[in-house]
């Protein structure tokens, strides 16, 4: 497995996807863009390609992630940060060479 989601992470991620239906998942991948070359992009998304996919539970947390991003996250984590300076999710990718100054572009 590529990717782990943190307890704290799948509690958050599963409000948004229960509100979103049946079948709803939260996808994970990486796209190209962003000052550094890749963007992480976080949807809940309904849509799963059993041949492009792949899928996983974290703590009830359905989640999808494409073969392509896939390759990129080994050992990456997804976090969910609450606190007075900064709140959401935070991904944090080792095979990262570089990342831009706000941590939400990566370079590999």
């Amino acid at each position: 497995m590529s990717l782990t989601l943190t307890e704290s992470a799948a509690s958050e991620a599963k409000k948004y996807i229960e509100s979103a239906g049946p079948e709803s998942f939260l996808r994970i991948r990486l796209v190209a863009g962003g000052c550094s070359g890749h963007n992480s992009s976080l949807q809940i998304d309904k849509t799963y390609d059993e041949k492009a996919d792949s899928k996983y539970d974290f703590f009830g947390a359905p989640v999808v992630i494409d073969k392509k991003s896939e390759l990129y996250l080994e050992d990456a984590k997804l976090d969910f940060i609450n606190g007075l300076e900064r709140s959401g999710f935070h991904l944090d990718i080792p095979a990262a060479k570089k990342t831009c100054g706000c941590g939400s572009s990566y370079q590999f």
